[in-house]
């Protein structure tokens, strides 16, 4: 039986949450974030891979020191691979989008509003007849809102009438967002890869400073591409070579109604086993560092272990 952490259930850490992928535990200054390896799709948790968990977080321990220099970030301390202890701030209700290429399927994606006639994006107007998948002339801040029913992709200036954020935080945020994605590119690209879009979260502090909080260009906030093949590739007009996690979900689609069936089949444990070492590749291959947990140890009595010195009560 693989070593996959489902759920947790810590009594001395604090009132907890249960978010999609991680368990968050809730202190009077502090947040413990818990990244299990619960995979979601079609809003609800499909199958539990082995070890993603610990390469989310320690992506994002990774590219939080990778980034420090530009924005401060909400990290305390890392005191295990699936754990981040994290100062608590204000979150600010709208989500940093930037992107770098024109593609996408989603209805809100760059791609499908380009195609439908739409060309004026994040203050950027683009030409006609772009090919799909290419480069932007550069970047750009297309952000949404963050709402319990569903996130908007609204203007700049929608988002401050609505009053979501004020104009001032939303200018530090677009500034601060730009200057991550493009230290981020350079990194990718320095490691064979094109970091083609992601979403930030920001928060402000108890002095209104801004800061970096959630996760940052992880696997599952952000879209990776092979840069070897891509001009190539886009020549011939095929689709980029990515960091596919998109075959699991498909399988679902193929075999159940996911969003309509009470009981799901449970995923293949050759694709589960795949998507793993998928996740595994991508953070050695970006990060440069040798993926080092040990595989046999029970998590839980290791995350319990590691958290000894932030229990309450």
């Amino acid at each position: 039986m693989p070593n996959i952490l489902r759920e947790t259930h810590f009594d001395n850490l604090g009132t907890l949450k249960t978010g999609k992928v991680r368990d968050i535990y809730f202190q009077p200054d502090k947040l413990i974030l818990v990244a299990t390896d619960r995979h979601s799709s079609f809003d609800r948790i499909i199958a539990h891979i082995p070890n993603k968990g610990a390469v989310l977080n320690l992506s994002s321990a990774y590219w939080f020191r990778q980034t420090a220099d530009i924005v401060p970030n909400h990290v305390i301390a890392t005191p295990d691979p699936n754990v981040t202890v994290a100062k608590r701030v204000k979150p600010l209700a709208v989500e940093a989008v930037v992107r770098g290429y024109l593609t996408g399927t989603t209805s809100t994606s760059i791609w499908t509003r380009y195609s439908a006639g739409e060309r004026q994006f994040g203050g950027l107007l683009l030409p006609g007849h772009l090919p799909k998948n290419a480069r932007l002339p550069q970047p750009i801040f297309d952000p949404t809102t963050k709402e319990d029913t569903h996130d908007r992709s609204l203007s700049q200036d929608d988002l401050v009438k609505e009053g979501f954020v004020s104009r001032e935080i939303l200018d530090k945020v677009r500034e601060t967002a730009l200057a991550l994605f493009r230290r981020g590119q350079n990194v990718a690209e320095r490691h064979g890869l094109i970091l083609v879009d992601t979403k930030y979260e920001f928060g402000l502090d108890e002095n209104g400073t801004l800061m970096l909080i959630d996760e940052i260009h992880t696997p599952d906030s952000s879209r990776y591409w092979k840069l070897g093949s891509y001009e190539e590739r886009l020549a011939h007009g095929e689709e980029p070579e990515y960091f596919d996690k998109e075959f699991l979900r498909i399988w679902f689609r193929d075999h159940c109604d996911p969003y309509k069936d009470k009981v799901l089949p449970e995923a293949p444990a050759d694709m589960v086993t795949e998507l793993s070492r998928r996740y595994i590749e991508i953070y050695e291959q970006l990060t440069g560092q040798k993926f080092d947990v040990d595989a046999d140890a029970p998590i839980a009595e290791r995350i319990a272990s590691n958290l000894k010195a932030y229990t309450i009560g």
